[in-house]
């Protein structure tokens, strides 16, 4: 679609109906759906993290309570490319919807376990639809808006983020203390049945020809067994069995043979799964980098703040969403005005060294908090690193889908998705090795053995519990947090600045929707159309 609305027509692989355009009344109606499907997969996560308790409380099965986050998180990786490719292939409604439907039927499902066995079996449904919520709204948008007038929204999808963080351990400790853990679940289904609603009667996309479509089976099941190597090797991995341990190394022997394969059959097949050229184009190929990063950096602040807050701080456990607020408050804010200042200009370079250079400085002030450091004080440190994210959270997927035609709109959406759960995936394992790690040396240092054995349970003990320890040991786990914390920070850090270094090599091709000008790239600019023109479809 182009900036008048005018609708013009470009090839896109398997042939199309095309259907009139949207009116901008009716984009902005699909994106409220779109949003309520992307608050469905945000939610998810943090409404159940506070009603766990109550579940293993019901339920049992205490020793297997990470695979109900975990199996939740490996589907949602592993079915996240495959996804996007769905859509490139037979249309992006029917596939977003049948998503949404998966996602429903797991959320009911996972309402209705009588065991922990069903609730993990359950999660891996639910995970499965959420795979295609997130690339399926990120998909849809990229064929609705144009890159140079999707910086007016940005500040919507930021602004659905933070209400996610913030509002979701509220929403899922009023639930669970009211209404029942079961109700953590259910609370998905009227939501999305609004969005099937709302998305159904207004979304109107071409109607793809399926005739000529073979799917790349065996590039899907070598990506998902790659993918869930990876991811069990950083949920695992100082946790459940030791780096070194034969586990680890069979399962990264694993996930290193599968990607391999993956790739050499993504060179052979002639619908892949993940078409290795969209790396070519060197904006992709940063962006995904950045993606990564910055998922390492987010998932790894979202882990280590509330606890360093309730720990160290005295905060309570349930507004930890609210503890939170200066780096979400900073980072919707940036986002909104990154998002104007690029739909007006059409510049966006600065924004990604910006947001680098952010978050380098965001992590290094993070990692000073210790024992006496006030709320204030890190309540400024953390929105200095929201203004960092804020700059680089939509920039990278507004880049990226850019950065490739839009036949592969919908695999480009995956890829830049799937980098950046990776890297929350390796965030919160790395950083989260290196807390414990420190936490459990400073507590050995500080009250022996006796104060280790106080803590081996757990490192998250919440301001309640920490009342009821010792003095001696208090102040000793205290520091031990102090001192996670900042290892933790500190590697972010030096993790932040590979991205800052890495957003000085993106050249600035111009958005489509905007003017074209003269020193477009060949090797960079998306594919142009038959007369000349880059375009967008509708």
């Amino acid at each position: 679609m182009s900036p008048t609305g005018k609708q013009t027509k470009q090839p896109e692989g398997p042939e199309s109906a095309e259907k009139p355009a949207p009116q901008p009344r009716s984009v902005r109606v699909v994106l409220l759906a779109l949003m309520i499907a992307m608050l469905l997969a945000m939610l998810d996560n943090m409404i159940i993290g506070t009603a766990m308790p109550t579940i293993v409380g019901e339920l049992g099965g205490l020793a297997h309570l990470s695979w109900v986050v975990t199996a939740y998180t490996l589907a949602t990786a592993a079915s996240t490319p495959i996804w996007g490719k769905l859509g490139d292939i037979y249309g992006r409604k029917g596939v977003f919807l049948a998503s949404i439907v998966v996602f429903l039927i797991g959320s009911a499902l996972s309402g209705m376990a009588q065991d922990m066995g069903q609730l993990i079996g359950f999660r891996a449904v639910q995970g499965l639809g959420a795979g295609g919520l997130m690339v399926g709204v990120m998909a849809i948008i990229g064929d609705l808006i144009p890159p140079r007038e999707r910086g007016k929204y940005q500040g919507m999808m930021a602004g659905v983020m933070a209400l996610a963080m913030i509002g979701g351990p509220l929403v899922g400790g009023t639930i669970t203390d009211h209404l029942g853990w079961r109700w953590s679940f259910y609370i998905n289904l009227p939501l999305g049945a609004l969005a099937l609603v709302m998305i159904t009667a207004v979304l109107h996309l071409p109607v793809k020809d399926r005739a000529k479509v073979t799917i790349d089976y065996l590039g899907a099941a070598l990506l998902t067994v790659g993918i869930t190597a990876i991811v069990l090797v950083t949920t695992w991995g100082g946790t459940e069995y030791a780096w070194g341990s034969a586990m680890i190394m069979e399962l990264i022997a694993i996930g290193v043979a599968s990607l391999v394969g993956f790739v050499f059959v993504q060179t052979r097949v002639p619908e892949p799964i993940m078409p290795l050229h969209i790396f070519r184009n060197r904006n992709f190929s940063l962006m995904s980098v950045i993606g990564f990063l910055t998922g390492f950096v987010m998932f790894g602040a979202v882990l280590f703040l509330p606890l360093y807050q309730q720990a160290v701080q005295g905060a309570s456990a349930t507004n930890s969403g609210l503890l939170l607020l200066p780096m979400l408050l900073s980072m919707m804010v940036v986002s909104l005005i990154a998002g104007r200042v690029t739909t007006s200009s059409g510049k966006y370079k600065i924004f990604p060294i910006l947001g680098g250079a952010l978050m380098v400085v965001g992590l290094f002030l993070l990692a000073q908090m210790d024992t006496g450091t006030s709320r204030l004080t890190s309540g400024l440190y953390m929105a200095v690193l929201g203004a960092g994210m804020g700059f680089l959270m939509q920039i990278t997927m507004l880049v990226a889908q850019n950065s490739v035609e839009m036949k592969d709109m919908g695999v480009g959406s995956s890829t830049t998705t799937l980098f950046r759960t990776l890297g929350g995936s390796f965030g919160a394992a790395i950083m989260g090795a290196l807390f414990t790690s420190r936490v459990q040396d400073e507590m050995a240092a500080r009250a022996g053995a006796g104060g280790a054995g106080a803590t081996e349970q757990s490192t998250q003990l919440d301001a309640a519990s920490l009342a009821k320890l010792p003095e001696l040991v208090r102040e000793a786990y205290q520091h031990a947090v102090s001192t996670g914390t900042h290892a933790a920070f500190t590697l972010g850090a030096a993790v932040a600045v590979i991205g800052f270094v890495a957003a000085f090599f993106v050249k600035e091709v111009p958005l489509r929707g905007g003017e074209p000008k003269p020193a477009d790239a060949a090797d960079e600019a998306p594919a142009p159309a038959a007369d000349g023109r880059i375009t967008q479809s509708a």
